[in-house]
This record gives structure tokens, sequence and C-alpha cells, in this order.
């Protein structure tokens, strides 16, 4: 099967399409619901049933959530609601859809999409993507190899977690100028080329889209690109995921 529906959930929405996994194409309209609040299992999985049923969707489902992932079980749960922390998500998915899920870590999946069909795709040595939204997540990639469940949105700087710095969210609250986020987001890359010696950075989520914006005010050594499928790359890697799970 080829045309399968990819599931991205997030802090503030929950966003799905029909993915084509063999060119990376969306092969439907973008349909998107509101993330619950509070962000409880039993509220998420009701909404997830939803946009199921937006997309006239019956088949498997990938689906990615902003956690740690092992085996469908979620170890962590940042910017949603506590109560995932230990959870079998994938169980409670497919028993409240009644369809069979495979759900990963939000940006592992993009980067998974990235590193197949996009700003990735055949670059060798360590390639980092974040993505940067209600949080920030992180991918990495040796040589094409998943790192998987890297939680570099945590990692401390000036005694908070990075998010808390320099997510796309804290632009909004805080009001910040593109070159006043930039400054942020700058301080932390940084951090991590040093740390890591990447080759490359791929910056995704919804602000790649402006990265013109922001680019500019950054002065890393290592290379930086914007996500090619920007926001939806989450989306095209949680159904590549279900597809390869069906082979």
């Amino acid at each position: 099967m080829s045309n399968v529906l990819g599931i991205d959930v997030g802090g503030s929405g929950i966003k799905g399409a029909l993915v084509d996994t063999e060119t990376a194409e969306l092969v439907s309209d973008r349909m998107r619901v509101d993330t619950p609040q509070p962000s409880t299992p039993e509220a998420v999985a009701a909404a997830v049933k939803q946009l199921v049923a937006l997309l006239d969707y019956n088949g498997a489902v990938g689906c990615t959530f902003p956690a740690i992932v092992k085996n469908g079980v979620m170890h962590s749960a940042a910017n949603v609601d506590q109560g995932w922390i230990g959870l079998d998500g994938q169980s409670l998915f497919e028993q409240v859809v009644g369809m069979p899920f495979v759900v990963l870590n939000d940006a592992d999946a993009a980067g998974v999409a990235e590193m197949t069909f996009g700003a990735g795709k055949g670059r060798g040595g360590i390639v980092i993507l974040l993505t940067f939204g209600t949080g920030i997540g992180s991918a990495v990639f040796l040589d094409g190899k998943l790192l998987p469940n890297t939680e570099f949105g945590h990692l401390q700087l000036r005694g908070k977690a990075a998010e808390a710095r320099a997510a796309a969210r804290i632009k909004e609250e805080k009001d910040l100028s593109w070159e006043e986020w930039a400054g942020r987001v700058n301080e932390y890359l940084m951090h991590l080329e040093f740390i890591f010696s990447p080759d490359l950075f791929i910056l995704g989520g919804g602000v790649s889209k402006r990265h013109e914006k922001f680019f500019k005010y950054l002065t890393l050594k290592t290379e930086l690109v914007p996500a090619y499928f920007f926001n939806d790359s989450g989306i095209i890697g949680a159904a590549m995921a279900a597809a390869a799970k069906q082979q």
C-alpha cells in the first residue's frame, strides 16, 4: 500500500493527510483539529478519531507524538498532559479508532521524511533536525541512521530547558521580533554545534516556512537549511512508518 494516513500530534494542533509513501506527496487535503485542553489520553484519542473520520480513511495509520516513544509506550510528555507517561498510546489509539497504528516520536518521524526524500537526502555524517513549535523536537542521524528519542529541546540553557527560551511558541508569547528570537535560537544552535560538531542542521516546524525572516541572523559554522517539507515532514514520516510495518 502506498497511500497511507499520517497524523502529527502537537501541543496545539493535530494534523493529518493521506501520503503517497513512495513519493512523499500529500494526496489529500491536509486536515487539522485542535489539540484538546487538557490533552488527556482519552481526549486526544477522540480527536485523532475525529481526524481519521474527516479524511474518510480505513487502514493502517502512522501517528507521531511529542514524547519519548518505545514500542508504542510514551515515556515522557512534552507539552501534553502528564497522564500519557507510561501509557501504551499505540494500543489506546487502536482501541478508540479501530485501526492498526504505529506511533513514534514526532521529530524522529520528521527526520526520517527529510533524510529519505527531503533536505537530508543522500547526506552522510551527523545530521541534526530540529522542529520549532510549541516545544523543540530533535532527530539525530549518523550516516543516515536514526538515533531515536533524543530530547535536545530539554537541554539546559541559562538554567532552563532550551525550548522554554527558544521554541516558536516563546516568540509569540513574549512578542519577540524575528531578530530577538533568532538570537535565542542562535545561542541554542551554537550550544548544539559545540557539543555534537554536526555536518548539517535541518530546521523544521511551522516556523520553517518563514526561514527567510530569521536565518539571516544566525551565525553558525555548520550548514543550515530549512526542512524541505516544512511542517508536513512529521505527517510524511508517520505515514512512512505505518507503510513500513505493513510490508
